[in-house]
């Protein structure tokens, strides 16, 4: 078990001790896509869900999640976001539409904030989900993936 990071010497779940390493600026940049149905881009279009415009309570939630990832992921430290921005983009598929989200999320900390950006928009697809569902419960949360980090000792990441 000592080959991993995240179990001590009795082989037991541990958070990481970051205390001696350096803050530095992070940022992530995560991604996740939703299939749906003409029929809800046409009404979102339109105005017509009832419980209001769902990219702004996804965002909202996206923030909201960010800043509480430590709260339900247990081996996330605490880390002070600095910044968190949401762009949401609907694209043409085969079978309707796909409407991508991404979260951007920075910090000056000891460790990365992949994880706020990938709970960031993983809870934007479920919020979104929540406000559409009487009109398409048939939506499809697809992929949700990291794009992209900067920072820290392992260096930047780009997903290809």
């Amino acid at each position: 078990m000592s080959n991993f990071s995240h179990w001590n010497e009795e082989g037991r779940p541990k958070m990481v001790d970051v205390s001696q390493k350096e803050i530095t600026s992070r940022t992530a940049i995560a991604q996740s896509t939703i299939a749906l149905s003409n029929e809800l881009f046409d009404a979102i279009e339109n105005k017509l869900i009832k419980k209001g415009d769902p990219l702004q309570i996804a965002q909202i939630a996206g923030i909201m999640a960010a800043k509480k990832t430590a709260d339900i992921i247990p081996m996330c430290h605490p880390i002070m976001l600095q910044g968190s921005n949401f762009t949401f983009h609907y694209q043409k598929s085969d079978k309707g539409y796909d409407l991508i989200i991404r979260a951007t999320v920075i910090c000056n900390e000891k460790t990365g904030v992949e994880m706020e950006a990938l709970t960031a928009v993983s809870v934007a697809a479920l919020t979104f989900y929540d406000m559409c569902k009487a009109v398409d419960k048939t939506m499809v949360i697809k992929e949700t993936f990291l794009v992209q980090k900067t920072g820290g000792k392992s260096g930047d990441f780009f997903h290809e």
